[in-house]
């Protein structure tokens, strides 16, 4: 029986290195696959980087853009649409005018039951035709440089 305790001994001794090898060998492995992982996470924030810095010089040539031309069409535009509320002042940088149309249209609008919000999209309606039809340089002259606010 000593003999068939220590054949048994032996081949449980054999069984545990032959895990000891293969957890060895999976160790690898799974050390392998990790620095590829980890390799492909890198290239990916690379190229995620590279990414948002092309969206971050593009977004800054279109915004550095608005210039007299761009701001003459974006406020002309909102003043046909959306004069009543003034937004094409916020554009021109006219806050205290553009928070005036915003306050007739809404508070004497709600007391006069749209009255004051008409008469300020007819105000808007004129503003946006007379941005759009006036030239670049004299729109930018007018609007921009001089800062006449109205009209």
């Amino acid at each position: 029986m000593s003999e068939d305790n220590k054949d048994l001994g032996d081949k449980a001794e054999d069984a545990f290195d032959s895990a000891k090898e293969s957890a060895k060998d999976l160790g690898e492995k799974a050390n392998e696959k990790f620095e590829d992982a980890k390799e492909a996470t890198k290239d990916f924030a690379d190229d995620a980087k590279e990414t948002a810095k092309e969206f971050s010089e593009s977004a800054k040539e279109a915004f550095s853009g608005v210039g007299g031309e761009n701001k003459k069409l974006l406020a002309g535009i909102l003043g046909i649409v959306l004069g009543s509320l003034g937004i094409h002042k916020f554009i021109l940088g006219y806050n205290k005018e553009g928070i005036i149309m915003l306050v007739v249209t809404v508070v004497l609008g709600f007391f006069t039951c749209g009255i004051g919000a008409s008469l300020m999209g007819l105000l808007g309606l004129i503003e946006g035709i007379i941005y759009l039809t006036k030239s670049d340089e004299e729109f930018y002259n007018t609007y921009q440089v001089g800062q006449k606010p109205w009209f």
